[in-house]
């Protein structure tokens, strides 16, 4: 852990109620776009809770992986896992670069200077921004690449993505459903459960690599405000899916990115 990060106290002071709707209402941002909503997570745990970036990285990571847990067995259940499995090479595709980028990702974050893991987040948050107005405002055709070319390019954009989920302790599902769209044409409810399936071991990996690191401590020290924050996340998401499709994507899909790039600017100002 490196110095400035010990000057931020490892403990959480608020309540637990203000913790299970901070999340609830982070999942139901989410569940509108049908995703887990991490990416709005982080900037209130630094922000609202005066988590270090680091620390709040790590809690952020925990949350996502009981969200990834929960949400799986919905989401195959809304897809027949043969047909998930039909397309298990796409997943290991993915995976064989997912799972480096995740490592490299955890260990570049722990190795840097707190003043410039807040000015990455702030980056990456720009381009979780970017992915989701694409995503959700335009067609996603494939890019009809030959085998050849398909199998190096998904292992290099699951290195990448591994990398970003890792750092910003999400799930990463705002990248990997375009690509598996984009790169091997798939439709976008498959797309969905085969991101799942590949987010899980990518967050394992990350965390397993944070658990080494002594920042990892702020997860023990806050082991009921990240359950509670969880169960509110989880709660959200279920109503937020359930008000899915009640506001036009044109509507709520600039509104989110314009959430995160307010937040992108208050991480890039950090002090």
């Amino acid at each position: 852990m490196t110095t400035d990060q010990n000057l931020i106290p490892l403990r959480s002071t608020r309540s637990a109620p203000v913790a299970f709707g901070a999340g609830a209402a982070i999942g139901v941002l989410g569940g509108m776009i049908g995703l887990g909503g991490a990416e709005f997570r982080l900037p209130l745990l630094i922000g609202l809770f005066g988590f270090a970036a680091l620390s709040a990285v790590i809690l952020n990571k925990a949350m996502s992986l009981i969200v990834v847990l929960v949400a799986l067995p919905a989401r195959l259940a809304a897809v027949p896992a043969a047909e998930v499995a039909a397309r298990w090479p796409v997943a290991v595709n993915l995976l064989a670069g997912s799972l480096l980028g995740a490592w490299a990702g955890a260990s570049w974050a722990v190795r840097m200077r707190t003043a410039t893991l807040y000015k990455v987040l702030a980056a990456l948050m720009v381009l979780m921004a970017a992915s989701l107005v694409v995503t959700h405002t335009t067609t996603l055709d494939t890019l009809a690449l030959p085998l050849w070319a398909q199998i190096p390019a998904g292992v290099v954009a699951g290195f990448g993505i591994g990398v970003v989920a890792a750092i910003m302790g999400v799930a990463g599902g705002e990248l990997l459903i375009p690509t598996i769209v984009l790169l091997f044409g798939e439709d976008i409810k498959t797309a969905g459960s085969l991101s799942l399936l590949v987010s899980l071991p990518t967050m394992l990996v990350a965390f397993a690599r944070y658990s080494r690191d002594g920042s990892f401590a702020v997860l023990s020290a806050n082991r009921r405000f990240t359950l509670i924050m969880a169960a509110g996340s989880v709660a959200g998401a279920v109503l937020g899916g359930l008000l899915l499709g009640l506001f036009p994507d044109l509507v709520i899909i600039p509104a989110l990115a314009v959430i995160l790039l307010v937040s992108a600017v208050k991480l890039a100002r950090h002090d």
